[in-house]
């Protein structure tokens, strides 16, 4: 079977509505972003740029020219990368306004190592050309979320935190702006003492920021018609902040054991363990999610991976002080949409899928990406333009695809796909197209939706260690380190069937590394309390809806 045969309880048209408060009640703003991430507040600190330099545009922008929709408790608080952060298009956005050592950067990468790992060896090979990051900067991503959440609001942006955006509103074929969620609701929808309703926030240009899974970003392409030919597709990451007793000097990734290499695992990832400063140091797994093995759990090959010999030196006499976990989109050049704009709509960052996967890079592209979407909407506020006509925000398509993001993606456009064949084979081709910067193999390769792949079961779950909260960990453990504030009594926001096959109950409970879902009596049992917003439930059968603004985790070091 696979997770496709029991597709989630959830329409596309519950995210999309006209507005429906009064029209002297609604929040009116210039441009809406929805996104406290690097995408939507790069697009915020260039429209107060270009703003400051154009006061007659700002004042016709009334009195909240740009607002940020967040739904985190702050900006930063669901923020999770690596993070290796190629400084370009932060150099672009601020020119001669920040230095780079102004920036929030845990230093500068001057060594780094690629291993093959096998149970008890680690074999070191050459870097790939994708995968140097010599000159590169370590970052939090969460770190550099609210720092670059200050420089908006310096240059004016309105930042609203605790706000989830839950629809996308639409009227006569043009984007309106969002409705944002209620607060205060019961588990069965009742509202409670404390009950504050959501509010339709009305915009000229409305810029979807949401990262990756974002909730609006895929309603709009459905809506609109801006899907492109290849599906997309996702891994999930599940990453620790450790305090070391012994700096690490260098960037490190590695590949092959814990995961297997035969195709019909279909398991494609590595980790990455990364200096930051002399006292911690961040470590992950990744691993694609059209994997096929109902046992995997990418929490417990984390906690695996750290029983080599490689890692458990690195962590020796340590303290684990941060977790979390978070999807990355992953079709990369092939997935994107064939269209990144509607009327009155723009889509940047994770959600339409700007990530570079052999690179292990998207943070600068979603800056980058914010920065044109700013300039587009810049462009059609001006006096006696008419934002809400067809095309009139395509010269953003233009410009992204005249962009270093652009060029980055088509030369790596078929290397995800072509680990679908295996770790050796794809290891193969990937050799190759490296070779010929993306021209050979020749043509396009496809992608296949995670929730395509049919379930296989190993036994995989009786060689992960058992948890001893010293080195190894377990899930709830794990959830309470991640600063999740979710009320237990809150609606559901987790769109799943409770009676499905045995497989995909156990996948769920197996895939999740929140611990939110498990198998009951022929049931499925869902402790949404428990999630930490990760995604992948969306790429393995369910569907994941925005949860009350302010709930969920509060990053501080991811």
């Amino acid at each position: 079977m696979k997770p496709s045969d029991f597709p989630p309880p959830f329409d596309v048209s519950e995210a999309i509505a006209p507005p429906t408060d009064p029209e002297d009640e609604r929040i009116e703003v210039g441009v809406a972003i929805v996104g406290a991430g690097p995408a939507g507040l790069a697009c915020a600190i260039r429209l107060g740029q270009l703003l400051e330099d154009a006061p007659a545009v700002a004042e016709r922008l009334g009195e909240v020219p740009v607002a940020v929709v967040e739904k985190g408790k702050q900006p930063g608080s669901h923020l999770l990368s690596g993070a290796v952060v190629n400084p370009r298009a932060l150099q672009r956005l601020f020119a001669d306004r920040k230095r780079l050592d102004e920036f929030p950067f845990y230093g500068t990468v001057e060594q780094e190592s690629v291993y093959f790992l096998t149970r008890n060896r680690a074999v070191r090979i050459p870097t790939p050309p994708t995968m140097k990051n010599h000159g590169n900067r370590v970052a939090s991503l969460s770190e550099l979320g609210r720092w670059l959440a200050a420089q908006a609001e310096e240059v004016g942006a309105m930042i609203l935190p605790e706000t989830a955006a839950t629809k996308l509103l639409v009227q006569h074929g043009r984007v309106r702006g969002i409705r944002t969620g209620d607060k205060g609701r019961g588990r069965d929808g009742e509202e409670l003492p404390n009950f504050e309703p959501g509010a339709d926030v009305v915009a000229r240009v409305t810029v979807l920021a949401e990262g990756t899974q974002g909730h609006l970003t895929g309603a709009a392409i459905e809506t609109f018609g801006l899907a492109g030919e290849n599906p997309q597709v996702w891994a999930l990451g599940v990453k620790e902040v450790w305090r070391v007793a012994r700096p690490l000097r260098r960037v490190i990734h590695t590949m092959g054991w814990p995961l297997r290499a035969g195709a019909k695992y279909r398991e494609f990832g590595g980790s990455f363990i990364y200096p930051m400063g002399d006292e911690l140091l961040t470590l992950g797994m990744v691993v694609g999610l059209d994997y096929r093995d109902v046992e995997l759990s990418v929490h417990d090959l984390l906690q695996e991976l750290k029983t080599h010999p490689l890692v458990r030196k690195l962590l020796d006499g340590g303290e684990r002080i941060a977790w979390g976990a978070k999807t990355i989109p992953e079709g990369g050049f092939l997935s994107l949409p064939k269209r990144l704009h509607a009327p009155g709509l723009l889509l940047a960052g994770d959600g339409p899928g700007f990530v570079n996967v052999p690179a292990l890079k998207g943070i600068h592209y979603a800056i980058e990406t914010g920065a044109l979407a700013a300039e587009a909407a810049f462009a059609v506020l001006q006096r006696g333009e008419a934002v809400g006509r067809r095309g009139a925000l395509a010269s953003y398509d233009e410009a992204v695809k005249q962009s270093f993001v652009w060029r980055d993606l088509e030369q790596v456009r078929n290397m995800r796909q072509a680990f679908g064949r295996g770790f050796w084979l794809g290891g193969a081709l990937a050799g190759a197209m490296t070779a010929s910067r993306g021209k050979f193999p020749p043509g396009d390769a496809r992608t296949e939706p995670d929730a395509e792949q049919e379930l296989i079961r190993t036994g995989r779950a009786r060689r992960y260690p058992a948890p001893d909260g010293k080195l190894t960990f377990d899930k709830l453990s794990s959830v309470f380190l991640s600063g999740n504030k979710t009320r237990d009594d809150a609606p559901n926001h987790l769109r799943v069937q409770t009676r499905v096959a045995p497989e995909l109950a156990e996948l769920w409970a197996q895939m999740c590394p929140a611990q939110v879902y498990e198998p009951q009596d022929g049931r499925v049992e869902v402790t949404a309390s428990n999630c930490v917003q990760c995604g992948a439930i969306t790429a393995k059968g369910g569907r994941l809806t925005p949860a009350e603004g302010g709930s969920g985790p509060e990053y501080k070091l991811t």
